[in-house]
């Protein structure tokens, strides 16, 4: 297995590199460097392809997260809107997150209109860019095998493929961080400034896509450029403050902006407690995940979640257990092992920082998603995938070569023992998913198989010496590490369609909100929007069948009384040059009707309902400048403009719509 030598020395690959013409460089491209195995760039094509095919699958199936897909179509009506990153292009409130990914759905949206595939394709490429990302950082430092391994484990995780099929921000959130991370490495070779300047510009953008969520691999990049950086300790020290300021810059622009700008000209911050996104940010997307109910710091931290209780084990209960935990065993196991193995390197060991590296990526992801206390989505792990990706394809390579050049010591033990340890655990996520499909059946029984077949190879050539059974037993060992996953990913990407609120993967799991393939929401272009390339005013999202617009209309229910499409066809034609539709509880609500409608609709009260983005003066000064005709309020009581004084008060001025339970007129005559 001579594939398996370790890479060039990074001067020399830099050299050879520089001599290389423009022409040679782009048929590297296609066929790799000449050092490189000649499978190795058409298995990395290869995977790509498979990732595509995974990530974009029957695309027009797919309806997204309709509270997303709303702030996008808005942003495509109005640049204020685009900006703010809000829900309604009226620009009222805006969504729980920074607007980042927002903006790279909106120009796609506005390039080739607004529809399905015109907001997943971007996550599509996002998706397919960190797999190959993924293999380049690998493969620079332990080689083309360990790269190879670590892009396909990325491509085949399951939860990965269900949130790149969708339009929430995870999939731009992760690639950023993987180019802090290309930077940061790249930094620790040179010791040169702007290489980690950049590093901390990908981790300030990844910021303004999910907030503090950005910052879980920033210990562990401060920690290993600090000890392995190839320059002096005050050079380090120096880089990195210069690197803070960069991080400060890009994480806080927006932010800042955003903050300086009067109330009056601005959307409410939903999420927020103050108004202000500095609150959204130690609040909500803050402590309030970490510490739920029991954080002081903003009232909307709360305790729910839809990937199970929180504890040290929770990424193996029933819920979260087939998302991402395939080959998190495998992954502990060769992390301690490679780094035992590079444990007399010099500091500024270029593989042994990239374990550091990878080692804590995986081990900080975990421990934030297993104990964190407030909202948690089964989603956010797909964060985690890149490090234990990474430690597969890395730390397993590392064990194959102790396994053949020091068997005598013990070595040959690990990598048969990570591997059994791992497909025993498949076997179990496998075994809880019988009974629904074949496929999991027939994927226990291969990775039963390739399993044992990997151990006893493994654990015999450790003794025979023999390469070709070693090399036998370690392609064993992929099919066995790797059949699981690609059960649940493959399940996945031909289902008709998945979760928009909480994407999962392979079969129903229980987990709250959705759990599973299923459900959805409106994906379509809004009727009557004149926004090219979606679906048309009045018709299903393609590929959902005709009772889509039902579904839209059910979605539009609750706490806000309820929305039908009757009403919408009834708001529209009544809307009198209003500014917005209709003023509804929530964003669950003002999102579906926007879909629906293609019309600017109020949020009174945010994701859950109790925002404060909606005050009776305000709501007083919209309807007597004949911006607001109509809100919605319900008298079964719970969240904004239902048992507040706002409901209070249109039931008693407003004019009541006897044809829609809770749909009120409100005029200028109607405000004292």
């Amino acid at each position: 297995m001579t594939t398996l030598a370790p890479p060039p020395a990074p001067a020399q690959e830099g050299r050879r590199r520089a001599a290389a013409p423009p022409a040679s460089r782009m048929r590297r491209l296609f066929t790799g460097a000449p050092e490189d195995p000649r499978w190795a760039r058409p298995a990395l094509w290869a995977i790509l392809l498979l990732a595509t095919a995974l990530y974009a699958w029957n695309l027009s199936s797919v309806t997204g997260n309709t509270f997303y897909n709303a702030a996008v179509y808005s942003g495509t009506r109005s640049w204020k809107a685009f900006f703010f990153g809000a829900l309604d292009s009226g620009s009222f409130i805006t969504v729980d997150k920074p607007p980042f990914a927002l903006w790279v759905m909106g120009l796609s949206a506005r390039v080739f209109g607004y529809g399905t595939w015109q907001l997943t394709l971007p996550m599509v490429a996002v998706g397919t860019g960190s797999v190959a990302l993924l293999y380049r950082l690998v493969k620079r430092d332990f080689g083309a095998v360990a790269g190879t391994i670590a892009a396909l484990t990325l491509t085949l995780t399951p939860i990965t493929v269900a949130i790149t099929r969708d339009t929430n921000p995870d999939p731009v959130l992760v690639l950023l961080m993987l180019l802090g991370a290309a930077a940061l490495l790249k930094a620790v070779r040179s010791g040169r400034t702007m290489p980690l300047v950049w590093s901390a510009v990908a981790i300030g953008f990844a910021f303004n896509t999910k907030m503090m969520q950005a910052y879980v691999v920033l210990p562990v990049f401060f920690v290993v450029y600090l000890w392995a950086a190839n320059t002096s300790l005050g050079r380090r020290i120096r880089n990195l403050a210069v690197a803070t300021v960069a991080l400060v810059v890009s994480s806080a622009w927006w932010m800042v902006i955003v903050d300086l700008i009067p109330a009056s000209d601005r959307p409410y911050i939903g999420g927020s407690t103050d108004n202000t996104v500095w609150d959204l940010v130690i609040g909500y997307n803050g402590f309030g995940r970490i510490l739920g109910a029991s954080s002081s710091v903003g009232s909307q931290g709360n305790g729910a979640s839809f990937g199970g209780s929180s504890g040290i084990y929770r990424m193996f209960n029933d819920i979260m257990g087939g998302q991402i935990s395939w080959l998190i065993p495998f992954a502990a196991i060769a992390l301690v092992g490679a780094l035992v193995l590079r444990g007399r390197a010099p500091r500024t060991d270029a593989r042994r920082a990239a374990l550091m590296l990878w080692g804590g990526w995986f081990v900080l992801h975990y421990l934030t998603f297993s104990l964190a206390e407030g909202t948690f989505h089964p989603y956010y792990v797909t964060a985690m995938a890149p490090g234990v990706a990474a430690l597969s394809g890395a730390g397993g390579v590392m064990l194959y070569g102790a396994l053949k050049e020091r068997p005598a010591v013990g070595w040959g033990w690990v990598l048969p023992g990570a591997v059994a340890v791992s497909a025993v655990w498949a076997v179990v996520l496998l075994r809880r998913a019988s009974g629904s499909g074949t496929v999991y059946t027939v994927a226990e029984v291969v990775v039963a198989l390739a399993g044992a077949a990997a151990v006893l190879g493994l654990a015999a050539g450790r003794f025979t010496r023999r390469r070709r059974l070693i090399g036998l037993a370690s392609l064993a060992a992929v099919v066995a590490l790797l059949a699981g996953p690609a059960a649940y990913s493959v399940s996945t990407a031909t289902t008709a369609s998945t979760n928009g609120t909480n994407p999962t993967a392979g079969p129903s799991t229980g987990g709250g909100m959705g759990g599973g393939p299923g459900g959805g929401g409106m994906g379509g272009a809004p009727s009557g929007s004149g926004v090219g390339g979606g679906q048309s005013m009045g018709q299903p999202p393609t590929g959902t069948g005709s009772s889509s617009r039902s579904q839209a209309g059910r979605s539009a229910e609750g706490m806000g009384g309820d929305v039908s499409s009757a009403m919408i066809t009834y708001l529209k034609k009544h809307q009198d040059g209003a500014t917005w539709l209709v003023a509804v509880a929530t964003d669950q609500t003002a999102s579906s009707i926007i879909l629906e409608s293609g019309q600017p609709v109020i949020s009174m009260g945010g994701w859950s309902g109790s925002d404060n983005a909606m005050t009776l003066a305000k709501l007083k000064s919209l309807v007597k400048s004949g911006k607001l005709h109509y809100v919605v309020v319900s008298s079964q009581g719970g969240g904004q403009g239902t048992d507040s004084a706002i409901s209070t008060w249109v039931k008693a001025h407003g004019t009541a719509v006897s044809a829609y339970s809770g749909l009120y007129r409100l005029d200028a005559s109607d405000v004292a």
